[in-house]
């Protein structure tokens, strides 16, 4: 789950208290080695422009793995998203055992997101409702060039949702809901039984 955040201009952030939020949030994924100093690139998750600095504290995590404890050594921009060495890993061999990494920080230590906007992992897992009828909950948060959409299941269907301010009624993250106001007939046209 990713700490960026999506813009609505719809009602202020809060910072949830909901049980089902995760304990910690991936800020980057490492892709892969780079040069031979142990640099790694890192692909970027975060709205933090200082979450790579030198001296940040991220933990590594890969399915079926103990987690790694990792400070950050050094790190900068690149072009799809940062350069970062960490201490310990001085060279390229050392550098490609990171591979694959999810780099998480505990939730608290994520900023609270600005008025109108939302994290990722805050909408994951929240009930949509349309006119009051529940539609299901969001399962994935999908964002490209055209925007935010949500995906939503419920009742054997998937529905996208692009995520503007025209089709929200209210957001409300701290109690897990999303009140939408659909256009007749989007639903019929959207929804997938697949």
């Amino acid at each position: 789950m990713s700490s960026k955040s999506s813009k609505t201009d719809e009602g202020a952030a809060v910072r949830p208290e909901r049980e089902d939020l995760p304990e910690t949030v991936a800020v980057g994924r490492v892709l892969r080695p780079h040069g031979v100093r142990g640099e790694v690139v890192v692909e970027v998750l975060s709205d933090v422009p200082a979450r790579f600095k030198k001296g940040s504290r991220l933990t590594g995590v890969r399915e079926g793995a103990p987690p790694l404890s990792l400070t950050v050594a050094s790190g900068r921009v690149h072009k799809t998203g940062a350069v970062v060495r960490f201490e310990g890993y001085e060279d390229r061999d050392r550098a490609g055992e990171l591979r694959g990494l999810d780099l998480e920080i505990p939730r608290a230590e994520v900023p609270r997101a600005r008025r109108g906007t939302y994290y990722q992992f805050e909408l994951l897992g929240c009930l949509c409702r349309d006119h009051g009828e529940e539609l299901g909950r969001v399962v994935e948060v999908i964002e490209d060039g055209g925007g935010v959409m949500l995906i939503v299941e419920g009742e054997g269907r998937r529905i996208p949702v692009p995520f503007v301010k025209e089709l929200l009624k209210k957001v409300d993250v701290a109690r897990g809901v999303i009140d939408l106001k659909l256009p007749e007939g989007l639903l019929e046209i959207c929804a997938s039984t697949s």
